[in-house]
């Protein structure tokens, strides 16, 4: 029994040497800011966190970075890869065809889109807008008509409007704009029965009308301000919102019945997003604030609280043997400060 467990020993022993001495395949993809390449080097918080892995547990590695989130995935499922990292979130789904380390950072969805107008700017084109325009038209056309009216009834009957057609339609139509918004000239009433009769229903409408009006720019003005906001996941439908397909953000969007347009990686949703092809993106909240404070600082702006609160973490073949020893090695990280230190470095002090 000794002889047994002395070559049980002897056999760990090897493996442990085996394993320290092979170099492990690492995927990624480039997710500003946990993966990317700067000076032809590997950097972000995620491949950082990773040398400090390698380092603690005497690690060779080299690093596959590939074009698609989903190939990522795949290599570590059909068991190519010896782990991946990035922003990979942690899911039941993902659970169940693959292993995870314990939370390497805590994330969520966020909503971006382009800067906000000035309330100055966002009046301008409410007033512009063709359903106001077509009523200020109509109103328009309202009292010039109504003037010209009434100076077909009193241009015989008083000296107002005793004037020729060519020079009458302006002073009819002052007399109509004064009569809805004044009430008329005391001094010009109607001296006609006709004149009087059509006189006391201008006076009338004119109260319907002015309402109507008033509606009409209250209603385009607040539409216009509706539909040009965009606060939360309730804001979201009839716009053209983008996301990485397969991502978490799809699954959500699915799930909200959400229509949205999957992209393969998160570079053309951004250059679409500069173009002004996409409204609104959906995507990891990190990932976004990056963008947002740094290359899209006068093209984006964030808008409403993270949601979908997840855990990213380092995704292994299941039943890699790795998991484990990286676990203790992250715990590790934590309590040296090392995690910390890489963290404040990309994100700031944690809060």
């Amino acid at each position: 029994m000794k002889r047994f467990f002395a070559i049980l020993a002897v056999a760990t022993a090897l493996w442990a040497q085996a394993a320290a001495a092979q170099t492990l395949t690492v995927t990624t993809v480039t997710r500003v800011p946990f993966s990317m390449v700067e000076g032809g080097e590997d950097s972000g918080f995620s491949m950082e966190l990773l040398a400090a892995l390698a380092e603690a547990l005497a690690w060779d590695y080299r690093v596959e970075r590939l074009e698609r989130f989903g190939d990522m995935l795949t290599r570590i499922g059909d068991g190519t890869a010896d782990l991946a990292i990035a922003n990979i979130s942690i899911t039941a789904a993902r659970e169940g065809v693959m292993d995870f380390s314990q939370p390497i950072f805590e994330a969520g969805l966020q909503i971006m889109v382009p800067p906000g107008e000035s309330a100055g700017s966002s009046v301008w084109r409410a007033i512009l807008s063709p359903d106001l325009l077509l009523a200020i038209g109509a109103a328009f056309v309202l009292l010039i008509g109504g003037g010209m009216l009434m100076w077909v009834f009193e241009r015989r009957a008083q000296p107002y409007f005793d004037r020729p057609v060519h020079e009458a339609w302006f002073p009819s139509f002052w007399w109509a704009l004064n009569l809805v918004v004044n009430g008329g000239f005391e001094e010009r009433v109607p001296r006609t029965f006709l004149g009087r009769i059509f006189g006391v229903l201008l006076v009338i409408s004119s109260l319907f009308i002015v309402s109507v009006f008033v509606a009409k720019i209250t209603t385009v003005m607040t539409v216009e301000a509706i539909s040009g906001s965009v606060n939360s996941i309730n804001d979201l439908y009839g716009k053209r919102v983008a996301t990485i397909e397969g991502s978490t953000a799809a699954a959500f969007l699915d799930r909200r019945e959400i229509t949205y347009d999957g992209y393969s990686a998160l570079e053309p949703i951004l250059s679409a997003f500069e173009a002004g092809d996409v409204e609104v993106v959906v995507f990891d909240a990190p990932i976004l604030s990056y963008y947002a404070n740094h290359d899209g600082r006068d093209v984006a702006r964030l808008a409403g609280p993270v949601f979908l609160r997840e855990n990213y973490g380092i995704a292994f073949p299941t039943g890699s043997p790795l998991v484990e020893e990286v676990n203790q090695a992250l715990l590790a990280l934590r309590e040296d400060g090392t995690y910390d230190r890489i963290y404040s470095e990309w994100f700031g002090q944690r809060r």
